[in-house]
């Protein structure tokens, strides 16, 4: 997740505030410590002398890619637990420690930047979805903090969006924040995403985070202590964020009959999908007077025993629309694991997630914004664009990635273009309104009051929210088939964009005949996404392009999107047709015209790529 749109202005290298600060003298309190041990190649490393003197003159290549490979865009991902075939654990807490302690001195080092005097008291909070590794983990924070002299405050269990919130909030109003969390990946994973009161960072702010903590991750060599000074304070701030969301349901249903309770008379399903997302049953709708009676999976488990917690999983929305059903509700809601991403189900049990859900929004938006920009991600259908033109609005496609799409729409709000909803596929939404911010549940707050608008309105209440999209046009077939990138890990960032660069030379030079470039208005998917239209596009995190596809018969009838994964050694590759066995033509021509032609196929397993090819499915 990660949040607002504008990214902090905290450019003090890091190298000038890495020296191990003293905590504030208000700290007294003693705690024993524990350590933990890293494992090092002792052909690579040899001392004589455990030494701090010793450990800081070390630098050991390896170790420190194994911090720098942990950096996933704007995020940090690992394994935190053995159980996955081929995948040791590497997010330990020694290199969670390191990473948190250059987090803390960024911070410190941006607010004295931005002050110009030396600054005392950061105060930094944490909050961690229900993985079973988050205590452990969270002590390794707790210590990394408190090493680069930050105050520490312990949210316990949260949500993405919440931990954002508490840089703003008052009595709160913490310098910056962390989210412990792995999204919708296995029990096994676990990961930190970062926050200021200007919002989530930056994939080149994590890189240098990462890069200072990597050079503390092997200097230490052997051994890291946890030492705590002090106990983090342990605060409730969910019960503020959850007052805010009710605030905002009640000021804005404006109620003529009931004030208090705006969703009287609704009910409610709700799946948390057993991870954060629970409050939100009986800390914002309950109060609110909704009837919640078949919820789903609301006491978190960090093992997911029912499914996983993420809107784009078909079991997650099919239990979800069978309780709908059941329970004749009016409204189900599916929450990933730490509600920065939601989805719908409608009272006639129709899922609204991807493509529906951003028409859902669009929707909502433009009645309340006409004329509005909509960013998404390149992955979204023809007929979402012609959705959203057909209200007024405008659809600006921009390249994959939550972080691109939301910054993409700050920036066009910087230049004077009214931008109000940006939105990928994956759930990910953030409106202006809301401080750009991509939170799950206020997008579904933003719904539900669009909900009782209607009602109140006198609408059909046989059709419910899922009128408003009932004219959107669906492809008739979609597919996203992954290929496998064979190589050592630290080269296969270079081989895929080998391989998407290629990509975009057979387009450019003619060889798949019928395949051109994708465009959108002033912007083009040019230079691995869609430029911006004052030409000065952002960074790129990683390659990608989309070909619009046309032949004699049909003419334009479908689109190819290829881009490279930042979370693993792979690449993505969509394809959309308004035409029955378009994909599977199109994949036919992708995979002999271009992998195979050009020879990319030596280093990728293009294995899913075949079985479609051949057989129209991957199964």
């Amino acid at each position: 997740m990660a949040a607002a749109s504008t990214s902090p202005n905290f450019s003090t290298p890091l190298h000038n505030n890495i020296n191990l600060k003293t905590f504030p003298k208000c700290l007294n309190t003693k705690l024993s410590f524990s350590s933990f041990y890293v494992s090092y190649n002792k052909s690579i490393i040899r001392a004589k002398s455990f030494g701090a003197t010793k450990f800081d003159e070390v630098v050991v290549d390896e170790e420190m890619d194994k911090i720098r490979r942990l950096q996933n865009g704007s995020d940090v991902r690992g394994v935190a637990l053995e159980g996955e075939k081929g995948r040791p654990v590497d997010l330990t807490p020694p290199a969670v420690e390191a990473i948190v302690e250059s987090f803390g001195e960024w911070v410190i080092s941006g607010l004295e930047s931005e002050k110009g005097h030396p600054v005392e008291n950061v105060r930094v909070s944490l909050g961690r979805d229900p993985r079973i590794s988050g205590t452990k983990l969270s002590t390794a924070v707790f210590a990394g903090l408190a090493r680069a002299g930050c105050m520490v405050y312990d949210m316990g269990l949260a949500t993405t969006p919440a931990c954002f919130m508490s840089t703003l909030l008052p009595p709160f109003m913490y310098d910056a924040s962390i989210m412990m969390t792995a999204s919708h990946l296995p029990y096994t994973r676990n990961g930190l995403k970062f926050f200021t009161k200007r919002g989530g960072l930056t994939s080149q702010q994590v890189e240098e985070i990462c890069d200072k903590a990597a050079h503390k991750y092997a200097n230490r060599l052997a051994k890291v202590s946890t030492l705590l000074n002090v106990l983090p304070t342990k605060v409730d701030f969910m019960s503020t964020y959850a007052k805010h969301l009710r605030e905002i349901i009640k000021e804005r249903v404006n109620h003529p009959l009931h004030y208090d309770t705006p969703l009287q008379g609704f009910q409610i399903i709700v799946n948390a999908g057993n991870g954060s997302g629970g409050f939100f049953t009986w800390d914002v709708l309950d109060k609110l007077g909704a009837d919640t009676f078949g919820s789903l999976h609301l006491n978190p488990d960090g093992m997911f025993p029912n499914h996983i917690p993420n809107p784009e999983d078909k079991t997650a929305m099919a239990l979800t629309r069978a309780a709908v059903l059941d329970n004749s509700a009016d409204l189900g809601i599916v929450f990933d694991t730490d509600v920065d991403r939601s989805g719908v189900v409608d009272k006639k049990g129709n899922p609204i997630n991807g493509d529906r859900l951003i028409a859902l929004m669009a929707a909502i938006v433009l009645k309340e914004n006409p004329g509005s920009t909509i960013v998404t991600d390149a992955r979204t259908s023809m007929g979402l664009t012609r959705f959203i033109t057909e209200r007024g609005g405008h659809h600006c496609l921009y390249r994959v990635g939550y972080r691109n799409v939301i910054d993409k729409g700050a920036q066009l709000n910087d230049e004077g273009i009214e931008t109000h909803l940006m939105m990928e596929t994956s759930g990910h939404g953030a409106l202006k309104e809301n401080h750009f911010l991509d939170d799950g549940a206020y997008m579904v707050v933003k719904i539900i009051i669009e909900m009782v608008r209607m009602k109140l309105a006198g609408s059909d209440d046989d059709e419910g929210i899922g009128i408003l999209i009932k004219d959107l046009e669906e492809p008739c077939e979609s597919v996203e088939l992954r290929i496998n990138i064979i190589s050592e890990a630290r080269d296969a960032k270079a081989k895929g964009s080998e391989a998407i660069q290629t990509f975009r030379k057979y387009i450019e030079e003619g060889k798949l005949k019928g395949w051109e470039l994708d465009a959108c208005g002033d912007c083009w998917v040019s230079e691995g996404c869609l430029l911006d239209s004052n030409h000065t596009p952002t960074p790129i995190d990683a390659y990608m392009y989309r070909a619009k596809v046309s032949n004699d018969e049909h003419g334009e009838h479908g689109w190819v999107h290829m881009r490279q994964s930042i979370h693993n050694p792979n690449i993505a590759v969509n394809m959309q047709s308004s035409v029955q066995g378009g994909c599977w033509s199109m994949a036919r021509a992708f995979r002999d015209n271009f992998l195979k032609s050009s020879g990319v196929d030596a280093f990728l397993d293009i294995t899913q790529i075949d079985k479609f090819a051949e057989n129209g499915t991957v199964a």
